[in-house]
């Protein structure tokens, strides 16, 4: 009962959500302080999945740059966890195959975000390209999952190294995003699913490797994420085991 309670609240919450923005960016479109909005309204279901979501963020990282943001990427319920963290005036980088999800597909471009053809190399070098010319036009940070697929429990996944030309193209830092595992923690017919720890590391100035290969940078973030991971991952089950809701 509780699961059907859970999916019903969920699909209603989230098409009112959508139809709405949908309206509200009408005003403004492609306004790209919009995802944050929109992105934290959609984080607000993770109460109703019975979790307790902690953020960290380092001092001052409302105020940071231009900037990409990396993250891992594990599941749909990233849309009620890391959603949850996404700064003003950053937008996310998609599968062009979102814009056909029906209502969320309107709102995910209206809200400013990049549709990608990952199947198409020379529109993903293509894709690169503009994000160095926004970083030059306006005040805009890029939230990518350079796994480039969900992980589904199969820990950290290589990275693809996207971001991470665009970072050093632009000479803009990188900042990981670290989330606690959430595969197969959420139980849908369970009351309270546990704690989920968010972490925003502190920036990576990406000319520090300006003479090394951009696989170097992306080895030396997937190291410093795979770290985090599995620190937030021992703390969660340490706070669980005590009795933490």
């Amino acid at each position: 009962m509780l699961s059907i309670f859970r999916i019903v609240v969920t699909i209603v919450y989230s098409i009112l959500v959508c139809i709405f923005g949908c309206i509200w960016c009408l005003f403004s479109p492609r306004n790209p302080r919009h995802v944050a909005t929109f992105g934290h309204l959609f984080g607000r279901l993770s109460p109703l999945f019975g979790l307790k979501v902690e953020i960290r963020k380092p001092a001052g990282a409302e105020n940071y740059p231009n900037a990409i943001y990396i993250a891992n990427h594990q599941n749909n319920y990233d849309m009620i966890t890391a959603a949850k963290v996404v700064q003003p005036t950053t937008v996310t980088v998609g599968k062009k195959t979102l814009l056909w999800v029906p209502f969320f597909g309107l709102l995910y471009w209206l809200t400013g975000n990049l549709l990608i053809d990952r199947d198409n190399r020379n529109k993903a070098h293509g894709t690169i390209n503009q994000l160095i010319d926004q970083f030059k036009k306006k005040k805009i940070s890029f939230w990518m999952f350079p796994e480039g697929t969900r992980s589904r429990g199969r820990g950290l996944l290589p990275f693809k190294t996207g971001a991470f030309h665009a970072a050093m193209a632009a000479g803009v830092p990188i900042i990981p995003i670290v989330v606690s595992n959430t595969h197969d923690k959420i139980k849908l017919n369970r009351l309270h699913n546990g704690l989920v720890i968010i972490e925003m590391l502190p920036p990576i100035d990406t000319a520090a490797f300006a003479d090394q290969s951009v696989r170097k940078l992306a080895t030396h973030c997937r190291e410093l994420m795979m770290e985090k991971l599995a620190e937030l991952n021992a703390e969660v089950a340490a706070r669980e085991a005590a009795g933490e809701k």
